[in-house]
């Protein structure tokens, strides 16, 4: 049996992890200083498109969070480089407040549709567009497919349900940039040094006790 690696990097989801939209999920400073501690990398990643990178960073603060932009990925990164890379000129299907993190990216006569969570954008004229640039062959970017997402109030639509109606209405395939494509853990590890054997994942599939279970057994 081949030998376990040693740990060498945690990747820490924010959103329902760290913190639900204004307010901070209990123990989670403290918990996240016990990380800190030790002699793992932190990292952070997020599939939040309902804010830019800075104006996360911003509600971090706020929280009273020690995290350095350097240290936060995002999927609005991934979708970004996705875009760059592709060289298309997307219609964005994002939060107004997500746009800053596309400045420069030229979106004029678009052939490609990006999709994230976008619930003043999501209304029958705006898919019927995005439908009809599909039908003409523009690619189907998702930023991610989560079905729901946790708000103060309560669990919410994400944007998965409206990329598989995209997908089911134009016969296409999405390309999905963020969690849990594996593509988007292997950006956030680049530079890390670490290899993806030796890294795992906290994320808000856990309840804040599971989440705080995990973090006491990575600490002992």
């Amino acid at each position: 049996m081949a030998a376990r690696r040693a740990l060498k990097a945690v990747l820490v989801d924010l959103n329902g992890t760290l913190h639900i939209e204004d307010a901070a999920v209990p123990g989670a400073q403290e918990a996240l200083k016990r990380l800190r501690a030790t002699s793992v990398v932190v990292k952070f990643v997020t599939n939040t498109t309902k804010e830019s990178k800075q104006d996360l960073m911003e509600r971090l603060k706020k929280l009273e969070f020690d995290i350095s932009e350097d240290e936060i990925f995002t999927s609005l990164t991934a979708a970004r480089n996705l875009v760059e890379q592709k060289q298309v000129r997307p219609m964005l299907l994002v939060d107004d407040r997500a746009l800053p993190d596309f400045k420069g990216i030229q979106t004029s006569d678009p052939n490609a549709v990006v999709i994230g969570l976008a619930p003043e954008h999501f209304h029958y004229q705006i898919l019927n567009q995005a439908f009809r640039l599909l039908l003409d062959g523009a690619p189907l970017i998702a930023i991610h497919k989560a079905r729901y997402y946790k708000r103060k109030d309560g669990l919410a639509l994400g944007p998965g349900p409206f990329v598989t109606a995209l997908e089911f209405a134009t016969d296409t395939k999405a390309t999905v940039v963020g969690k849990p494509a594996q593509t988007f853990f292997l950006e956030a590890l680049r530079g890390t040094g670490c290899e993806p054997e030796e890294a795992v994942m906290i994320g808000d599939g856990n309840t804040e006790q599971q989440m705080k279970k995990k973090l006491i057994q990575l600490l002992t």
